[in-house]
């Protein structure tokens, strides 16, 4: 009884996750229709940005755990999860990487620069990729009573 609480639990919050995911992810397509020279339109682009990428590695661990029982995860890490995720084809990409790595390296812009300069990258590269995902992930999310591959 417990068990099955637990798990239906864990579908409950996947679901709200991915639910985050996809809302986070319609505020930051936005950005491709909005002047990046305006620094309002470029701070809230970064913050969607981040808060995108954040949260669609943890939809991730959530598929790797709930379909394919994987539960050594040593640090929970957004990398160690994006490796996972890459051999389980949740993601085909290596950008997936150099996400995260913009993602910290934006956590240290002080003077904008760096955000600026990765505006085009995010909106022409990264938000299809991130596209790309919410549908794979919708396969798993969305029907949380089968694997959708078996």
């Amino acid at each position: 009884m417990d068990d099955r609480k637990g798990k239906k639990n864990m579908d409950v919050r996947a679901r709200n996750r991915y639910q985050s995911f996809k809302k986070s992810l319609k505020g930051l397509k936005e950005a491709k229709t909005r002047d990046p020279s305006d620094d309002f339109v470029l701070s809230g682009t970064i913050q969607k940005f981040c808060l995108t990428f954040d949260i669609s590695w943890k939809v991730m661990k959530d598929i790797a755990v709930k379909y394919y029982k994987v539960l050594d995860f040593a640090t929970g890490s957004p990398r160690e999860c994006l490796r996972i995720a890459h051999n389980l084809k949740l993601i085909s990409d290596d950008r997936w990487m150099q996400m995260l790595d913009l993602r910290n390296e934006l956590a240290h812009d002080y003077d904008g620069r760096l955000a600026k300069s990765s505006f085009a990258l995010i909106v022409n590269e990264y938000i299809p990729l991130f596209s790309e995902f919410a549908v794979r992930a919708g396969r798993y999310i969305e029907d949380v009573n089968e694997k959708p591959y078996d």
